[in-house]
């Protein structure tokens, strides 16, 4: 499962890094209607520092351990933990702010409101002046500068079914933006690359390995 994120080495681990972040212990988890369980027996430590990289097929189950690790759905059975402690003693609101997951384009959301509020609803909201900067700063590195210079009103655009209409790569990066500034101690972003043309891919992929302490990537092969 650890590999390279388009090419680019996993971190070594060292002493300093070796630090358990989250953990699944023989989890099992199976779809309803279905005769056998997506999940079993599955084991995996996410550490400080770590950069995974999650490969397989559609149907294999990346998905549905993604939404475990990231406190959307509790495993049929095992233990699944966060620094040594439950989903139910630390709480799935707090889980989730801890572990920010981009998921899938077709199931993650542009809301109506603006584009800063759909960057920065995971932080906080209304914002504070540092937090619009770093938001500013991201959207330079995830290359939207262009998007946010043809806006009438920049980051504070209205966006969403009756806003500005976004193309699917300027919301690919919105997605992997809004994890990005949730400031958590993992990202997962599932298929977050996949609507990008090179060049994006690559300041993507640049961008994330540099800001994200901790990084799960899942891509479909």
């Amino acid at each position: 499962m650890t590999g390279a994120v388009d090419g680019l080495p996993v971190r070594a681990k060292g002493p300093a890094l070796a630090h358990k972040l989250v953990e699944l212990k023989d989890v099992r988890f199976q779809h309803r209607g279905r005769p056998e369980p997506i999940l079993q027996r599955c084991n995996l430590s996410i550490c400080l520092g770590d950069r995974w990289l999650l490969e397989g097929p559609s149907g294999s189950g990346k998905s549905t351990l993604i939404s475990i690790l990231g406190g959307l759905r509790p495993p049929a059975s095992g233990l699944l933990s966060l620094n040594g402690l439950d989903l139910q003693t630390i709480g799935a609101d707090s889980w989730r702010r801890r572990v920010a997951t981009a998921p899938q384009f077709h199931e993650n959301h542009v809301f109506t409101e603006t584009f800063a509020f759909n960057l920065l609803m995971g932080r906080q909201w209304p914002p504070t002046v540092r937090d619009i900067q770093e938001a500013e700063a991201l959207c330079r590195e995830l290359g939207l500068t262009e998007l946010l210079s043809h806006t009438p009103a920049g980051l504070f655009q209205m966006v969403g079914e009756t806003g500005w209409q976004l193309s699917h790569g300027e919301r690919s990066r919105l997605f992997i933006a809004r994890a990005v500034l949730q400031n958590a101690d993992v990202i997962i972003l599932d298929e977050s690359f996949a609507a990008l043309d090179p060049e994006s891919l690559r300041r993507c992929v640049e961008c994330v390995l540099s800001r994200a302490s901790t990084l799960l990537v899942v891509t479909h092969h």
